[in-house]
């Protein structure tokens, strides 16, 4: 497995599992605890809502302050549900698979069918 995925390589859920574990493993000593690992999320999720409610929403940067790169604020929350994923013995390939059939059922014309999205 290559550890260093180039930006040309293609990365599916399972690879980025395997990764992530990797790198917990020979960089982060260990898994953080499920408790810590989801105020980790709250945290980076936080950090993505400050970002859009200034890039999007009415709020303006505080003076100084730059907005800050979304992408990587997304791989932080990746990386996060990644980790918790990993602990928990959750394939999120097959868990993606799954919830997106669960959607596609329930849904199947609910949003099509929605006049507040015409």
């Amino acid at each position: 497995m290559n550890n260093a995925a180039s930006t040309s390589d293609s990365l599916t859920i399972r690879d980025a599992q395997e990764q992530v574990d990797h790198w917990i493993q020979t960089i982060g000593v260990r898994y953080f605890n499920e408790l810590t690992n989801l105020a980790q999320l709250v945290e980076e999720v936080g950090e993505v809502a400050r970002i859009l409610s200034r890039t999007h929403g009415e709020q303006s940067n505080k003076k100084g302050e730059t907005p800050g790169d979304l992408s990587d604020e997304l791989a932080d929350v990746m990386f996060v549900v990644i980790c918790l994923a990993n602990q928990s013995g959750i394939d999120l390939t097959e868990a993606l698979r799954r919830n997106l059939q669960k959607k596609t059922d329930r849904d199947r014309t609910r949003h099509r069918d929605n006049e507040k999205l015409r």
